[in-house]
């Protein structure tokens, strides 16, 4: 094999399409561009979003709102998970291991939703302050 006989292969390339070559083509005489107007000429088109001087969707529409790109990094975990999950010690990838929060999951908080019997100590872990107190209240403790 040699670098000048490398070719594509069968089917993956078309032929260029040669407008404007007689009206056997099919292409001939306007070339596929129709009669008159901005798109019949060279060079003559308009930006994306523009409606023929008409106010565009984009600006017509309301700017509202805002969704934070980091939303997907966190999670939340609930006392009753914790509960169920009856270990001495939770870090994210114990959490992660029992699948109670996404594997994509990089801060994890603790909220107060159920009630907590058995002492439990949270290793990198964030909790509200609900939680946080029905933790200590159960003999356990938050460690950053």
């Amino acid at each position: 094999m040699e670098l000048n006989t490398i070719k594509p292969g069968v089917g993956a390339t078309r032929a260029r399409r040669r407008v404007g070559r007689g009206i056997g083509s099919g292409l001939g005489k306007t070339s596929g561009r129709g009669h008159k107007g901005q798109k019949s000429r060279a060079g003559g088109y308009h930006k994306v979003g523009f409606e023929g001087g008409q106010m565009p969707l984009q600006r017509r529409l309301p700017k509202r709102g805002f969704k934070s790109l980091a939303l997907k990094f966190n999670a939340e975990v609930m006392l009753t998970d914790l509960e169920r999950l009856g270990l001495p010690e939770v870090d994210l990838a114990a959490l992660k291991q029992a699948r109670l929060v996404k594997g994509s999951a990089r801060f994890v908080k603790v909220i107060k939703n159920g009630e907590l019997t058995k002492p439990v100590k949270l290793v990198g872990l964030g909790a509200t302050a609900g939680a946080k107190a029905a933790i200590e209240k159960a003999g356990g403790s938050i460690a950053s």
